[in-house]
């Protein structure tokens, strides 16, 4: 990799291993730590921080979550607000440990957050298992209903500090932290057509995964409603007789919807066709799951998450305002609000 911008942009990547790094994966942190600031903001246990404190490179900064952050519930939030108070930079690039950039990516991300406060770039799978081939088809589908979910984002530096950060016992992070860049008055720029590899998970992951996506969508209600009225929908077609209509609803209506979103801003060159069909088998999966998230919710007050439980999924855009408005009474007082 050739240098991009003069080292102008902090690269936060929060990990929690479970096992050694793999020669992959450090060699990926490596090659950015020549042309970003490298922040890696590790959680795990002792032996493995260590093992990887000994394969990263002298530039790559590797330190322990701040211990100020250490009762938040999510983990990822603790290493994004301790490579926020470490950075340099004002452009930061936030990724989870599957996502791989490359030169033109972070150039392409820095350019576009020129106009805005965060950036949220378009994801895709590489390679492509079956079961990366079915979670595709729910971004797809997003693609067109609002933009998918990445595991990364930018940031400007100062925006998010400006906001005091953001909560960290929500499930749906990045969804709290462009919510909370835009309670500030910050601007989201959608970049759909800027795709950032990201390696898929293991299939045993991929099913843990399930119930926690589902539940996300508490931080959507109108999404949650659509994907748990859509399986009972096609039952109920099915108990009628009225076989066409829940062709239309449970196969139809989600490969349209998917192959529309293949076709928009460049999707066909990374999302295979065959990613469309699979549309079925995720709206049906996910309308099971929304059920079931929803049950979790109710008998055990929210969905497990690394060991603990969370119940928020992602604050609304109205309480985030609001509690962005009182932070700034506060600020100009003083701290003491008035009465």
């Amino acid at each position: 990799m050739k240098n991009v911008n003069s080292r102008s942009v902090s690269y936060v990547l929060p990990v929690r291993l479970r096992e050694a790094p793999s020669s992959e994966f450090a060699t990926y942190v490596n090659q950015l730590a020549s042309v970003v600031e490298m922040i890696v903001v590790d959680g795990s246990d002792d032996h493995l921080f260590s093992v990887f404190d000994q394969v990263c490179i002298p530039s790559v900064i590797h330190v322990h979550p701040d211990p100020a952050f250490r009762l938040m519930r999510n983990g990822k939030v603790r290493g994004v607000l301790t490579g926020l108070r470490l950075a340099r930079h004002e452009c930061l690039i936030v990724a989870d440990d599957d996502v791989r950039y490359s030169q033109a990516n972070i150039q392409h991300v820095t350019g576009a957050l020129a106009a805005g406060d965060v950036v949220r770039p378009q994801n895709y799978f590489s390679p492509l298992p079956w079961h990366a081939r079915i979670d595709t088809a729910r971004s797809l589908i997003n693609r067109i209903t609002g933009g998918d979910w990445p595991g990364t984002l930018a940031v400007r530096r100062s925006t998010l500090l400006r906001a005091g950060g953001y909560d960290g016992d929500v499930l749906f992070e990045n969804l709290e932290l462009v919510r909370t860049v835009q309670a500030t008055g910050g601007r989201e720029v959608r970049r759909d057509d800027l795709f950032v590899r990201r390696l898929p998970p293991s299939t045993r992951h991929f099913w843990r995964q399930r119930v926690r996506q589902a539940y996300d969508e508490f931080a959507r209600p109108a999404r949650l409603a659509v994907a748990m009225a859509a399986f009972p929908l096609a039952l109920f077609l099915l108990w009628r007789h009225q076989f066409v209509g829940a062709a239309l609803v449970a196969i139809a209506l989600p490969i349209s919807l998917a192959e529309i979103g293949r076709r928009r801003l460049g999707g066909r060159n990374v999302f295979p066709w065959t990613a469309s069909l699979c549309a079925p088998l995720w709206a049906i999966e996910r309308s099971i799951c929304a059920w079931a998230a929803m049950i979790v919710r109710a008998t055990r007050g929210g969905v497990s998450y690394n060991g603990v439980v969370v119940r928020i999924a992602a604050h609304s855009c109205r309480e985030l305002s609001k509690r962005q408005s009182e932070r700034a009474i506060t600020e100009s007082t003083g701290g003491v609000v008035p009465p």
